[in-house]
């Protein structure tokens, strides 16, 4: 079979499956009865467990050592091994859980000892996370929150030369499921002139894309824009959490801190490059008038399969909504296209000057809104600052979030002929502030 036929899967939850699907088989740490950390593959329902795969003898070559890079309860080494390893990792895992597979009696022969319920499965972090870096490249974000502050002159003018980014805090990212505390911090009531600690009272999510970085580079030797693409070790959903009315305070003149450092959430599953390869698109042509991007930023690959469609998701759930048994409200409904800026183009961007990238580092795209209503990526774009509440079906209106509602982030990928590629969710509870 090739990789991305409409062959099935002998897991038969995989068949039809609309996030994890033979065709996605994305990697991820997870642990049952708080016992070790293993590696895994999300096929349907279940989890293929790697660790329990390299013992029963199901990898050699370059796939057992993919599997054996795993070891430790974290994917850096890995994602260090770089494509090759990720290629011969997929094509062993395709031949062992498609549905005509010689190995299906052995695997199924080992019962639970290699296939386990996802509901009865612990995800954790994916990889040990050294660096996090958060990028800025939804312009139409960018404008929608310029135009809040800035009416006539929403975007900076560096905007559409350089792919604006800032470094976060990656001891405070953790997995889907984790509760957010809401945070504290300095605020400047409106008319005062004298800040008051308290906590956050305009607390948004953000819907962004994850980058894992593969293979990393030497400092001081830059990744080239042609080579970037093969330093990316896979994607996932990312929501970065924001603390709007501290943001207001601290930003200038060095940007966020404190507003953004408290959380970070992200999905747990590893989509692979190789997954999304039938979702490729040429990168949006720039609308007429704007710069090209500079040489070290330009390469003709890049441009014309560099772009992903990827649709994207928010969701809010409330307490009252739990109790009334209500579904969860949509607030957005976006897509990967309004990238202004590659994921190649943020890797050699970043490590142009010689910073030196490394395996597990992680990247997030910045909020991705599209140009319409409910494609917008955040609360301050949804209210306009808090300016036209959203109203719920549970009779209840919101301008920020507010305790024990839950923010929801969904991603999946569809195309005539082809698997629906979904990346599982990132979800994260407001819990009060101590």
């Amino acid at each position: 079979m090739t990789q991305f036929s409409p062959a099935r899967s002998w897991v038969t939850s995989a068949n039809g499956h609309a996030d994890f699907a033979l065709q996605n088989l994305p990697l991820g740490i997870f642990s049952t009865g708080g016992g070790a950390l293993r590696s895994g593959v999300a096929i349907g329902e279940q989890i293929f467990d790697l660790s329990a795969a390299l013992q029963a003898g199901l990898f050699d070559g370059a796939a057992r050592e993919a599997v054996e890079a795993m070891a430790g309860g974290q994917l850096n080494g890995f994602f260090e091994l770089g494509r090759g390893a990720r290629v011969a990792l997929r094509e062993r895992l395709l031949d062992l859980l498609r549905e005509d597979s010689p190995m299906r009696e052995k695997i199924e022969a080992e019962g639970a000892k290699l296939l386990l319920a996802a509901s009865d499965c612990q995800m954790h972090l994916p990889a040990k996370i050294n660096d996090y870096t958060d990028f800025y490249v939804g312009i139409e974000h960018a404008q929608n929150v310029g135009k809040l502050f800035r009416p006539d002159n929403p975007l900076l003018p560096n905007y559409k030369y350089v792919p604006i980014g800032y470094h976060g805090r990656a001891s405070t990212i953790r997995p889907s499921g984790t509760d957010v505390r809401r945070p504290k911090g300095q605020t400047l009531p409106a008319g005062q002139t004298e800040p008051t600690f308290g906590p956050c009272a305009r607390l948004d999510y953000e819907l962004e894309l994850g980058i894992w970085i593969g293979q990393g580079n030497a400092l001081g030797e830059p990744i080239a824009i042609g080579d970037a693409a093969e330093h990316i070790g896979g994607f996932c959903l990312l929501n970065d959490w924001s603390a709007r009315d501290i943001q207001a305070w601290e930003y200038q003149p060095l940007g966020p801190f404190l507003s953004k450092s408290f959380l970070t959430s992200i999905s747990p599953w590893v989509v692979t490059a190789e997954a999304l390869e039938p979702f490729r698109r040429p990168q949006p042509a720039r609308p007429e008038g704007d710069p090209q991007p500079l040489p070290y930023l330009l390469d003709k690959r890049d441009q014309a399969a560099g772009a992903f469609d990827i649709e994207l998701e928010v969701l809010l759930l409330t307490e009252t909504m739990r109790e009334q048994n209500l579904p969860a409200h949509r607030l957005t409904l976006s897509n990967t296209q309004y990238m202004y800026w590659t994921v190649a183009q943020m890797v050699a961007h970043h490590s142009v000057n010689g910073c030196q990238l490394q395996a597990g580092d992680l990247f997030g795209s910045g909020t991705l809104s599209g140009p319409g209503s409910g494609q917008f990526g955040s609360l301050l774009e949804i209210t306009e600052g808090g300016k036209k509440p959203i109203e719920l079906a549970s009779g209840e209106v919101r301008k920020f979030l507010e305790d024990g509602d839950e923010i929801i982030l969904r991603a999946r990928c569809r195309r005539e002929g082809f698997a629906s590629i979904g990346f599982g969710e990132c979800r994260g509870k407001i819990l009060p502030a101590h």
